[in-house]
C-alpha cells in the first residue's frame, strides 16, 4: 500500500519504463473527457508505456496529487479506465489553478515532473489548458501532446472537439421541449448557451433546433432588425419564436437581450432560459465518444513519433497535430455557409 507522498516517490524511482505518461483533465469539464483518458490509458499500456494520472490538472500536477490505483500505486491500467468511455465528466476531476498562471507556479509544476520521471503529458482542455501548456515546454524538457476537450469547439487545429457533440445535442433537447411551450402560448423563448468568445454551440444549436435567430459574438446583432423579423414572421402566421443567445454576444445575455427586445417594441411575449451547465454533462454522444477515443490513441502514438507543443485534432476526418501557440491565438471562425443557411432556414 502506498499513500504518503514519500512512498509515491519511492515507487516511481524504481520504475524503469522506456516512457512514463502523465495525463490530466483541466479548465471546465466536458463529455467525453473520461472517454480521452480511457484512450491515452489503454494506447500507452498497449505499447509497453506507464501512465500517471494527476487529478485537478495544473492544480492537482503543482500539489503532487496523483490517481491511486486499487493497489493505492500511482498508476493506471486497462481496468482503471473500464466502464467510464460512458460517463460524462471526469473521473481525474478538473480545476483551474491560478497558481499555474505565475512563473514561481510553472516551475514548481515543471520540477514535480522531473521529480517523478514523468516523460510526456497529455493535457486535455481547452484554450486556457494548452496556454498552459505553451508555458510548460519552456521550462520542462518533456514532451507535451494535448487533446482538445471543450464544449465551445473554439479551437483553431480540429473540425470538432471532445464535447462539443454533446452539448450541441442537450441544448437541442432542451429547445424541443420548450419549442412545445412556446407554441401552447405563441411566445418568444431566449436561449442563452454557453460560448463567451465563440459562437459555434449557439449556431450549430439554433440549426439543429430549428431557432429562427442566432445571437453570436462574431456577428453585429442589430435589435431593431430583430424586432423587424420577428413582426414578419408574425404577419405571415408564426406563433412561436425560438432565439438561441451566447453567452458573449455583445448585446448581452438572454435576460439583456430581452429586455431591449421589449423597449424596441416585440410584440411577442417574452420568456428567458439560461442552459448554464447543464450543457457539460451527461452521457456523451458516439460522435464524442469516437473523436475522443481516435485523439488520445493519436497523442500516444505522435509521443511516441518525438511529438511535442502541439495539440492533436481531426480535420476532414484525418488526425492532425497544430502547434499550441496557434490553437488559441488566432480565432476559430464560423462558417459562413451555415450562417447563411440560419437566415435561408428563419424565413
Amino acid at each position: 500500500m502506498l499513500s504518503s507522498s514519500c512512498d509515491i516517490l519511492s515507487w516511481f524511482s524504481k520504475r524503469d519504463l522506456a516512457v512514463r505518461i502523465g495525463v490530466f483533465c483541466s479548465g471546465g469539464d466536458a463529455p467525453g473527457m473520461n472517454a480521452c483518458v480511457r484512450s491515452v490509458v489503454r494506447s500507452a499500456t498497449a505499447a509497453g508505456h506507464e501512465v500517471v494520472g494527476i487529478n485537478r490538472g495544473y492544480q492537482g500536477l503543482i500539489d503532487q496529487n496523483f490517481f491511486l490505483n486499487a493497489k493505492q500505486q500511482p498508476i493506471m491500467g486497462a481496468r482503471d479506465v473500464s466502464n467510464i468511455i460512458q460517463r460524462g465528466g471526469t473521473i481525474l476531476r478538473s480545476a483551474r489553478c491560478q497558481r499555474f498562471m505565475t512563473d514561481e507556479g510553472v516551475r514548481t509544476a515543471a520540477e514535480n515532473l522531473r521529480q517523478h520521471k514523468i516523460d510526456a503529458l497529455v493535457p486535455i482542455g481547452g484554450n486556457g489548458t494548452f496556454r498552459g501548456s505553451a508555458e510548460l515546454v519552456k521550462h520542462w524538457d518533456g514532451q507535451v501532446v494535448g487533446c482538445p476537450g471543450t464544449i465551445d469547439n473554439d479551437l483553431i487545429g480540429t473540425d470538432f472537439t471532445i464535447g462539443f457533440s454533446t452539448a450541441v445535442e442537450t441544448a437541442v433537447d432542451a429547445i424541443d421541449k420548450l419549442r412545445d411551450t412556446a407554441e401552447s402560448h405563441e411566445r418568444l423563448f431566449l436561449v442563452e448557451v454557453m460560448g463567451r468568445h465563440s459562437g459555434y454551440l449557439a449556431l450549430y444549436t439554433a440549426l439543429a433546433a430549428g431557432a429562427e435567430i442566432a445571437c453570436v459574438p462574431e456577428t453585429p446583432t442589430e435589435i431593431p432588425g430583430i424586432v423587424a423579423h420577428l413582426s414578419q414572421l408574425q404577419q405571415t402566421g408564426k406563433k412561436s419564436i425560438i432565439v438561441v443567445v451566447a453567452e458573449g454576444d455583445e448585446e448581452g445575455g438572454a435576460l439583456m437581450l430581452a429586455e431591449k427586445l421589449q423597449r424596441a417594441e416585440c410584440t411577442f411575449a417574452t420568456r428567458t432560459v439560461i442552459l448554464g451547465h447543464v450543457q457539460r454533462g451527461g452521457s456523451p454522444s458516439p460522435d464524442d465518444r469516437m473523436l475522443a477515443t481516435r485523439l488520445g490513441d493519436f497523442a500516444v502514438k505522435s509521443i511516441g513519433a518525438g511529438a511535442t507543443g502541439v495539440m492533436a485534432g481531426e480535420v476532414n476526418s484525418q488526425c492532425v497535430l497544430t502547434p499550441f501557440e496557434k490553437t488559441f491565438t488566432e480565432h476559430k471562425q464560423l462558417p459562413q455557409a451555415l450562417i447563411d443557411l440560419l437566415e435561408c432556414m428563419s424565413n
